[in-house]
């Protein structure tokens, strides 16, 4: 069992003679987003789905070293004394009370009395990143905002093996600059981060020369030095300080105040210069490990615009992405690592296929479960054969109706790969603004990510490569892309969102770029069977993908979580299992408060 706690994205692993038997983070249980607290329930589910008990467990492993991470907290404070008075005395109790104690909480919380086991952060990020992929060797990149003392790492792993070659050390890190931006543009730290990549392609990199020349001493290997005079988060209890502010001559944006082009430029700088930093790092990883292969992991290898440019311009021949990259990831890195390495067990690998099982490695409900729990609540309800799905979906996706889709095993890690998604038609370029605005509850910039059928991938985008995970970035295809004249052309910021710039602008970034995810019929066949449909019958091999939440709520676990989010938006259908679900003959939510209480939405 591998677990990761107390930080953000708590998350449980079971491994089983090296196969990876399920995984999930707390928060889909708990309904707290990046919920940190320990993952009792990821671990109930993880132990249900493999028919054991605690008992029954080999080994646990923890992602990180708490008393090394606890070392370099009180050796940061003391450095910045008395400074830090404040935020050392805010941290204090938790750490006392709880995260130095790791192995006395996992052997009480599971009753286990087997061997506890840690490795280092890093460690954890890279064997997620290496072990499940499917290279027999690599090299691997892991970059986050920070684990022990390390903030990025690199080196090479062959067959059951993975060794570290380098590290940078806090408080210099890529992903605590990346977050100070995502700070200072008024989105929340440590879930905000995609907002401000998903901002970026509105601005202009006006900043990026005085993000250089000021804050970064960065060397030609990707190695740098931060200029700790204009950032806070080692003792204050922000990102960044007023000298920041004065070098770039504004304050940090009011959370939910309006976005202007100010911070629109703020953030394509970052972007910019944080993708630089990644392109770096990965040519000099090539150089020293001599490796065609590089393997990603750790919360900045979800950027999936970085990732997009190492593989477009980097010298690698392949790249692969671990999926849940940032700490929900380490769970399955500690307990692959402890599999392979610690106890030498082979490690098959054929340099084709991954052994992430398309990222389903949560629960499944059956159609038993789902119909019981809809008949139990007189829910109004239509049931498909199996075989009309596909058509009956993409014909409702046809008639620009928006979809609610719960099926099969829940994904693993922050993206929703068919299995628990809202679906809509990328060809509609209102349905951009109508999801986001009133689906999603959140920023009209938002762009949404296309599932495209995996043989047809090259129609639409210029990539050539599998992205089973959503993970890649890539420019729109000429051949689908409109001629914008030459006032629109000139538009800046706002302006751009609604110019229709390709035959699928719903899925069309400002930039010319999509996030995009390739469908497999061999890893999701019903959804691919759906998107198949809808190419056979609309000549359209693209949907809309967006995961099943509203704004500050995690993914969709259970079936009341689905319909509870499907009754609160202003979604057309909900098909969960064979079970389809028209808004239209659902009570409304508000009208009846012990109605609500039975459904369990109060």
């Amino acid at each position: 069992m591998g677990i990761s706690a107390f930080y953000h994205d708590s998350a449980a692993c079971l491994v089983r003679d090296g196969k990876i038997i399920a995984a999930g983070q707390e928060e889909r249980w708990t309904r707290k987003k990046h919920d940190s607290s320990f993952p009792g329930k990821a671990i109930d589910y993880c132990l249900k789905e493999a028919g054991l008990n605690a008992v029954d467990l080999d080994y646990v492993a923890f992602y990180d070293k708490p008393f090394i991470k606890f070392e370099r907290l009180l050796y940061t404070y003391l450095s910045y004394a008395p400074r830090g008075l404040i935020s050392f005395l805010k941290a204090m109790p938790a750490w006392i009370n709880q995260k130095i104690w790791i192995k006395d909480i996992i052997a009480g919380k599971l009753k286990y009395k087997g061997e506890i086991l840690f490795t280092e952060h890093h460690i954890a990020h890279a064997a997620s990143a290496f072990f499940p992929s499917p290279f027999k060797e690599a090299a691997f990149l892991t970059i986050d905002g920070v684990g022990e003392w390390a903030t990025a790492a690199f080196g090479a792993g062959e067959n059951n093996r993975i060794k570290v070659i380098s590290e940078i050390d806090f408080p210099h890190s890529l992903g605590l600059l990346y977050s100070a931006f995502t700070y200072y543009c008024g989105f929340k730290v440590n879930s905000g981060e995609y907002k401000l990549m998903g901002l970026a392609p509105y601005g202009e990199a006006k900043y990026k020369s005085l993000i250089l020349d000021n804050l970064l001493d960065l060397k030609e290997d990707g190695s740098f030095k931060m200029n700790m005079d204009y950032f806070d988060y080692c003792a204050g209890l922000a990102m960044t300080n007023e000298r920041f502010n004065r070098l770039f001559s504004g304050r940090p944006r009011a959370p939910e105040s309006k976005l202007t082009g100010y911070y629109m430029d703020i953030a394509r700088s970052a972007q910019e210069v944080t993708q630089d930093i990644m392109l770096k790092m990965a040519r000099h990883v090539y150089k020293a490990t001599g490796k065609n292969n590089l393997c990603l992991a750790g919360g900045v290898a979800l950027n999936c615009v970085g990732n997009g440019k190492i593989l477009r311009e980097g010298p690698f021949k392949n790249i692969w992405v671990q999926p849940a990259a940032g700490d929900a990831g380490g769970a399955l890195g500690a307990a692959l690592f402890v599999w392979h390495q610690y106890l030498d067990n082979p490690r098959p690998a054929d340099d084709k296929n991954d052994f992430m099982q398309g990222a389903y490695l949560g629960p499944a409900f059956d159609d038993e479960y789902i119909g019981r729990y809809l008949r139990d609540n007189r829910i109004p309800h239509r049931e498909l054969e199996k075989a009309e799905i596909p058509e009956v979906t993409a014909k409702l996706l046809n008639d620009k109706k928006v979809i609610g889709w719960f099926q099969g095993r829940m994904e693993f890690g922050p993206r929703a790969l068919g299995a628990r998604s809202i679906l809509g038609d990328a060809r509609d370029p209102a349905m951009q603004e109508t999801m986001n605005l009133k689906i999603k509850f959140r920023e009209s910039f938002r762009p949404f990510a296309p599932s495209v059928l995996a043989e047809k991938c090259g129609d639409y985008f210029e990539l050539d490569v599998p992205s089973p995970y959503m993970l890649l970035t890539a420019p729109v295809k000429n051949a689908v892309r409109k001629v914008i004249n030459d006032a629109d052309g000139k538009k800046e910021g706002w302006e751009r969102l609604k110019m229709e710039r390709s035959t699928i602008p719903a899925v069309t970034h400002v930039d010319y770029s999509a996030r995009v995810h390739t469908v497999a019929e061999e890893n999701n066949p019903l959804f691919y069977w759906v998107i198949k449909k809808f190419d056979e019958l609309y000549g359209c091999a693209v949907v809309i993908n967006t995961s099943f939440n509203v704004r500050g709520e995690p993914i969709a676990c259970a079936p009341q979580d689905a319909y509870r989010c499907f009754m609160r938006t202003n979604m057309d259908y909900l098909l969960m299992g064979s079970f389809l679900l028209e808004k239209k003959e659902q009570k409304p939510l508000e009208k009846n408060r012990d109605w609500l209480r039975e459904y369990g939405l109060d």
